[in-house]
């Protein structure tokens, strides 16, 4: 029976302490601030949020517990005003021990990712001193230019080195007066995605890896565009590619042609299919051989319908229908706001074009 009693009371004392899990505690003094309401903050997202308001005993001390879930470390500050006097990264069952003052200076032990999270706040705060220091003393832009390349090279020295820590977030989202970031070039997307990926190992469900996980992919996105745009070749039109009559993709770009004329039209129209045999099929059999090619549009819905007047007028030049009518891409890419509307593409650009006359005088010129 007394054993049986024993059993039941260590089982109690086990899960006392598993609830006690869960939490980390913070034993915080401020120097020079006796009975004083500060602020608890909790970071959401890259912006601490109000946790709790706390009041410090005659010799400026208080003691707090956090909820921390095992394996995710919560990012806590604590705050006198809009003065911030403690930065902490805690895990589940750490005790941090804070001295501070109310001028933002401050010590920790007992935590060991606070600590680390000091070390990166202490170097972006020397670094704004420099800075401001500079400036105040009127040194020329290089100096300030040299200063900002010293720090981003410690700054990335510090997230490779402690990629394993939650106290590198902090550093890569490093700012001066919200707008000037420490990591603000496009291929620091790179960084973004290293620290991130390591970070996941560790802490793969923390709500911070998985916003600093979209931050570094939103990164990685505007990069790639950026070495597309880089990499393009100098274009002087827009590129349009549309199924053609036969079912196989056409594309602009493809077409080894001096001159294209896109041709914007509708097949149910009687005056464009005359347009067709009175104006169009001339000029092509004319200037082909001289380097003219012919894309024509259809913004008929109906390709059946579309296709059947293409073969019954036997227009020779390449015809396109994407079968999505006035919603067609290509009206918005040529920025035609009505058809029949003819563009002229050249090496030197594009030309929209009315009538015959201006037709006939456009190609000839291109084609000299």
């Amino acid at each position: 029976m007394k054993s049986s009693r024993i059993l039941v009371l260590s089982a109690f004392a086990a899960a006392a302490i598993a609830c006690q899990g869960g939490k980390a505690a913070v034993d915080c003094t401020v120097a020079d601030a006796p009975s004083t309401a500060l602020l608890l903050k909790q970071l959401n997202g890259t912006t601490p949020v109000t946790l709790d308001t706390v009041k410090t005993d005659a010799a400026g001390h208080f003691s707090y517990k956090v909820k921390v879930a095992e394996g995710n470390p919560e990012f806590v500050y604590v705050y006198k005003g809009d003065t911030r006097l403690a930065s902490l990264l805690l895990e589940s069952g750490e005790k941090a021990v804070v001295e501070a003052d109310t001028l933002g200076n401050f010590r920790v032990s007992g935590s060991a990712g606070s600590a680390l999270l000091k070390e990166g706040d202490d170097a972006f705060r020397a670094y704004v001193g420099n800075l401001l220091a500079l400036s105040e003393a009127g040194a020329p832009n290089s100096d300030i230019a040299k200063e900002y390349v010293r720090h981003y090279r410690e700054a990335v020295k510090f997230v490779m080195v402690n990629s394993k820590s939650l106290a590198v977030i902090p550093v890569l989202y490093e700012n001066i007066g919200g707008s000037t970031a420490t990591f603000s070039g496009l291929s620091d997307a790179l960084v973004f995605r290293s620290a991130c990926d390591s970070l996941k190992t560790v802490y793969p469900d923390s709500k911070y890896v998985k916003a600093l996980d979209a931050e570094a992919q939103r990164r990685i996105n505007l990069f790639e565009i950026s070495n597309r745009m880089k990499n393009a070749e100098e274009r002087a039109y827009p590129n349009v590619k549309m199924p053609s009559v036969n079912g196989t993709p056409a594309e602009i770009d493809s077409l080894d042609a001096k001159a294209i004329l896109v041709y914007f039209w509708d097949d149910r129209e009687a005056t464009h299919k005359l347009f067709n045999q009175d104006v169009l099929k001339p000029v092509y059999e004319k200037y082909k051989a001289r380097g003219l090619e012919i894309y024509a549009i259809s913004i008929n819905p109906d390709k059946a319908a579309w296709a059947q007047v293409v073969k019954a007028q036997e227009l020779p030049w390449i015809n396109v229908n994407d079968g999505l009518g006035t919603a067609s891409r290509s009206l918005y890419t040529f920025n035609v706001a009505s058809v029949p509307a003819m563009i002229v593409l050249t090496y030197s650009g594009m030309d929209f074009i009315s009538g015959e006359k201006q037709l006939r005088a456009k190609i000839e010129k291109a084609l000299k």
